[in-house]
């Protein structure tokens, strides 16, 4: 199939599909003679799994590395579950870090109800957000 036919049939545009290639996620497409690019089932199949990993929270970089195990001849479950733990242990931390900005912003929302405007002064912007110390 041409880029746009498997563009179509995997949703991933053109210019990505180029990219990809350039970068080595996905192999050189053969070319027809008119150079055109032509990808098999192969390719679609590659990209889905790319799509997939991506929204794992998957870096390009993580993606290549698991493909080039797997292009080695070797099987890649123990890396990618060992990637999957360091995602898993990179949204922990995100829900902590979330959980107290919660806690900060809703303080601050108490906190502004108590406050009069008329208070603000010239010199700050705005009386309800902490200004930082250098």
């Amino acid at each position: 199939m041409r880029i746009g036919e498997l563009a179509l049939a995997t949703g991933v545009n053109p210019q990505t599909l180029r990219f990809y290639e350039r970068r080595g996620l996905l192999p050189a497409a053969e070319r027809e003679v008119n150079g055109y690019r032509q990808y098999d089932q192969a390719a679609a199949s590659q990209l889905r799994f790319i799509r997939g990993a991506q929204a794992l929270g998957m870096t390009l970089a993580d993606i290549k590395s698991i493909l080039a195990l797997r292009q080695g001849g070797m099987v890649p479950c123990e890396h990618v579950t060992a990637l999957l733990v360091g995602k898993l242990e990179d949204v922990h931390s995100r829900q902590r870090e979330l959980a107290l900005l919660e806690s900060e912003l809703q303080n601050l929302i108490d906190t502004s109800r108590d406050l009069d405007p008329a208070d603000c002064t010239a010199g700050s912007v705005c009386q309800i957000i902490p200004h930082p110390h250098p």
